[in-house]
Order: C-alpha cells, then sequence, then structure tokens
C-alpha cells in the first residue's frame, strides 16, 4: 500500500475548540507539530472547569515541541462566546485555514429520565456548536480559496448492535448517539455545499474509545481504548488535500491510517508508531467503511 508522507500546514491558521485536554489538545498538538499555528480554545485558560488540563498547559506542551499556539477562553454554550470566536480566532492567527469542532461534554441519561436542560446542553455542544462556528467559519475560509472542516465524531452514531448490550439498554448515550449521528450528516451535506468553495468537510472518530479526562467515567476498567494519536494524526490527514480529493468522508482513528495508506507520529512528532490494528470491540460496520 502506498504509504504517504506526513503533509506540512506551514503557514495556516488552525482553530481547536475543547483543546485544553484530551482529543482536542492532541489535535492541536499534532497540526502545530506540522506547522501550522493553533488558536487553542476551552473554558478558561488557566482555571480548569470540573476537569483537569488547562489550555496553558496546551500552549506549553506545543511550543516545548517548537510549534505555535494562541490561548482563547470561549464557552461555546454562551451564545456570545459561541458567535464571536470565529471573528477572534481569525484576528489572533491572522486568519483561519483549519476549523476542528471538538469541544463537548457527553452527560449521559437514558430518554425517560434526561431533563430538558442535559438535552439542550448536548445538542449546545454536539451540534449548535459545530454548525455555528462553520457557518461563521465560511466567509473566512472562502477568502483564502481553501479551508477545512473536521469534524470529531463519535462511533456511537452507527446502530446499536443487536442483541442489544448491557450498555447500550442502560448507558444513557442514545441522545449523545443521535446528535452525532446528525453531526455525520450535517458533514456529509456542507461538504456537498461547500465543494465549489474548495473546503473540505470531513469528520474524524475513535473507532473504539480513548481515554480522556472527559470520557473516564463511562469506560469500563476492562475496555479495550486506544492511543489519541492515531485520531490526531487521522485528523492532520483531513486537512491538506484539496475539496476535490478528499471531502464528506467519515473516517476512524485505527481504521483510516490502513484505508488511506498514510503513517502515524506521536502527538509531538517525535516518534513512529506502529500501524494500526482495528481492534475487536470495534463496531463491525467500520470494516467495510
Amino acid at each position: 500500500m502506498l504509504e504517504l508522507k506526513a503533509p506540512r500546514l506551514d503557514g495556516r491558521v488552525a482553530l481547536v475548540t475543547g483543546s485544553s485536554r484530551g482529543i482536542g489538545r492532541a489535535i492541536a498538538q499534532r497540526l502545530a507539530t506540522a506547522g501550522a499555528t493553533v488558536v487553542v480554545t476551552a473554558r478558561s485558560l488557566d482555571t480548569s472547569v470540573a476537569e483537569p488540563g488547562t489550555l496553558r498547559e496546551t500552549v506549553s506542551l506545543i511550543e516545548r515541541s517548537g510549534g505555535t499556539a494562541i490561548p482563547l477562553a470561549a464557552d461555546l454554550e454562551d451564545p456570545h462566546d459561541r458567535s464571536s470566536l470565529i471573528a477572534r480566532a481569525a484576528e489572533a492567527g491572522g486568519g483561519l485555514d483549519i476549523l476542528v469542532n471538538n469541544a463537548g461534554r457527553a452527560d449521559y441519561a437514558t430518554i425517560a429520565e434526561m431533563p430538558d436542560a442535559t438535552f439542550e446542553r448536548t445538542l449546545d455542544h454536539y451540534l449548535r456548536s459545530p454548525f455555528a462556528l462553520s457557518r461563521d467559519a465560511v466567509p473566512l475560509l472562502r477568502e483564502r480559496g481553501a479551508g477545512w472542516i473536521v469534524n470529531v465524531g463519535s462511533v456511537t452514531a452507527l446502530p446499536p448492535l443487536v442483541p442489544y448490550g448491557w450498555f447500550d439498554a442502560n448507558g444513557g448515550s442514545t441522545l449523545y448517539a443521535a446528535v452525532k449521528a446528525a453531526l455525520d450528516r450535517l458533514t456529509q451535506g456542507l461538504a456537498a455545499e461547500l465543494l465549489e468553495s474548495n473546503i473540505a468537510v470531513n469528520m474524524i472518530a475513535p473507532s473504539t474509545a480513548i481515554m480522556t479526562p472527559g470520557s473516564a467515567r463511562y469506560i469500563p476498567d476492562d475496555y479495550p481504548t486506544e492511543d489519541v494519536a492515531y485520531l490526531a494524526e487521522s485528523a492532520l490527514q483531513l486537512c491538506h488535500l484539496p475539496a476535490s480529493e478528499r471531502t464528506g468522508q467519515l473516517t476512524y482513528s485505527m481504521h483510516f491510517p490502513r484505508q488511506a495508506g498514510f503513517r502515524v507520529y506521536a502527538v509531538d512528532g517525535s516518534a513512529e508508531l506502529p500501524p494500526p490494528e482495528a481492534p475487536e470491540a470495534s463496531h463491525p460496520d467500520l470494516a467495510t467503511s
């Protein structure tokens, strides 16, 4: 299989939401290692809200590896912060080429027991914010003559397997999964709308699960998890080809590298990782996706 060289993003500006920790931090690090100026955003600069990790720490990690990062505090549940973020990021970075919609906090509850506030918060994080930020970013990306939007999805968007497992019946992920499925469709529809503008829109999701501060409470101790570097490398690969060559794709971290034929590197670019092996626990539909 053809092995593609890791792309360079020198001169490009990326905004990665929810980048104080976890998946967002890893993506920000990998894009910065490839040469992008990365605007990192979360709810606060220095003080974590309920979870470990801060934007200052993310910036420090990126700069330690020779990259450039700019921190911006923004609460995407706040309509003012949400509506002003793209303009602030473009001003801080000197433009915008890449938008990674990653931010989110999953609050699981069964539908019968779910309060309205949880419903609204889930929509805010996983559908309203990607919609609003993508809409606001389009004019700036068109000005640059090209652009890349990457939405971070979830394998839970795929239908639950029959017979239903315990988590499908009791884990409370139904709404989260439904909104992630809507994000998949938003990705594909927006790709069609923006193809003529040379703006690529794609989705990347874990093939199984990635242990992060926000997800740890939902992942059983014996569940096989994967290295976040595979997802971060996949996100990088979705941020460089013209839309005519790669857009509208729903990709998965441990499957996409083998399918597309690229090598995977640590988030700081320091070492090459082994070729990914799709975990047995991954959804069977991913094998033919």
